[in-house]
């Protein structure tokens, strides 16, 4: 999502329509990285993952949070017509900047899940589940080992 990000911005600045509209496919999904930010976190806080792991899933909510805001300075820093300053265009330059830590901290976050995914999914096989026990009582993880064996 966050690399379309980056293909919308470009495509936004080099668009003949009126600002506004060109970037509004950016920033449509830039509200829908938002929304998924926090609901991943939300999901992330349920499923007891580690902390470290749901906070970086915060920090792309409020780095994107941070991207709007980034927006909002550098408009107000511009002329009253509209124009661009210089101090609004090097403080818009940082949307870019946050926009690759977005990216980087997201990267890191689906990096670490689904090396954990990996992790869990290999100790479910090994019997190592946190429960010695279920592969010979017959639960799901024994069924599981039958069904591999070739009992089933």
């Amino acid at each position: 999502m966050v690399v379309t990000q980056f293909f919308l911005a470009a495509s936004g600045a080099f668009d003949t329509a009126p600002k506004d509209e060109s970037f509004q496919p950016h920033r449509a999904l830039g509200y829908a990285i938002l929304l998924f930010a926090v609901l991943l976190t939300i999901v992330a806080a349920l499923a007891r993952m580690p902390r470290r792991l749901v906070g970086m899933t915060g920090l792309v909510a409020g780095l994107t949070v941070g991207q709007a805001l980034i927006g909002a300075l550098a408009d107000g820093f511009n002329g009253t017509d509209g124009t661009s300053t210089t101090a609004g265009q090097l403080i818009f330059g940082l949307h870019a900047v946050n926009g690759l830590a977005i990216m980087t901290v997201a990267a890191t976050v689906a990096r670490k899940a689904r090396a954990l995914s990996r992790s869990a999914v290999a100790d479910r096989y090994a019997g190592t589940s946190g429960n010695p026990g279920a592969a010979a009582s017959g639960t799901a993880a024994g069924r599981e080992d039958t069904m591999r064996e070739g009992g089933i």
